[in-house]
């Protein structure tokens, strides 16, 4: 039963891997891998000394540390939906709020530009009802984070909550009448039976979201991306993508992705060890 995803992760995930030798090569597609004279570190000297190099990873950090800022959001929703009583309004509240999950990144985005444009978007028209003349907010730099992370909240919040939900799902109904025995109140159920059968679910996640600390995605920030806010939304990803396929830099882009893998391993061995040290979750 297992032999067809171990054909599937070999064919797609560890044959590829392969392809990471072009980083330290003069990469031809004419030549091929194999015949690509050797560059050693080059490429990577060459990104660590390009002015891209601080911007695109302060870009990254700040936009993915904005992002775990938000990690308990999802945890706070799901301890709301638990506590509902109204089984059809907590079925109504539960789809209303995965549904914003199966937008496309396209439509999202498309969404944004109307919404918070200055001219005819819903924020443009509120500004103009008070004579006054609206921010571009889709062109502003400083403002980018805040766009990205909180649309995203929007949209995926609901969604992540679910494995929260189905965590509270498996707590022992007798542990709650107990509780209420003793006399403890709703605030007291959720301090200490709610959060503490959540913690360990938590620290999983929030150990593999540490791990992708550098691995802010490409499509929502290429489509949200302008001349105006430039300076604050490239980030690894979007630059990687320009040099390797727009400028066919290959070798110099797998360095800069390979790095920013590296990185990202790093980090999870560091997080997943400091976990292990201090509580009880760990990946292994």
């Amino acid at each position: 039963m297992l032999l067809p995803a171990v054909v599937l992760l070999l064919c797609f995930s560890y044959k590829p891997m392969y392809g990471v030798l072009i980083a330290f090569k003069d990469y031809s597609p004419a030549l091929g891998i194999s015949d690509s004279p050797w560059a050693g570190f080059k490429y990577f000297e060459k990104f660590f000394n390009s002015y891209q190099f601080s911007r695109t990873i302060k870009n990254t950090l700040i936009i993915s540390i904005y992002s775990m800022v938000t990690f308990p959001i999802p945890i706070l929703l799901a301890l709301m939906v638990n506590q509902m009583r109204a089984n059809r309004f907590k079925r109504v509240f539960q789809t209303v709020t995965y549904m914003p999950h199966f937008i496309s990144t396209v439509v999202m985005v498309g969404l944004l530009l109307i919404l918070f444009s200055p001219s005819n978007g819903l924020v443009g028209n509120i500004y103009q009802l008070f004579g006054a003349e609206a921010p571009n907010l889709m062109g502003s730099a400083s403002l980018f984070s805040s766009v990205y992370v909180w649309s995203d909240v929007w949209q995926h919040a609901g969604w992540d909550s679910i494995i929260y939900i189905a965590a509270l799902s498996s707590v022992d109904p007798s542990l709650y009448e107990a509780a209420t025995v003793d006399g403890a109140s709703r605030w007291q159920k959720i301090r200490y039976i709610d959060i503490p059968m959540l913690m360990p679910t938590a620290v999983t996640l929030l150990i593999l979201r540490v791990g992708g600390l550098l691995g802010v995605g490409f499509e929502k920030v290429y489509l949200m991306q302008n001349n105006l806010n430039i300076s604050s939304s490239e980030v690894i990803s979007t630059y990687v993508y320009k040099i390797g396929l727009l400028s066919n830099q290959y070798s110099f882009s797998a360095a800069i992705n390979l790095f920013n893998t590296v990185i990202n391993f790093i980090l999870l061995i560091l997080v997943n060890q400091i976990s292990k040290k201090f509580s009880d979750s760990s990946l292994w």
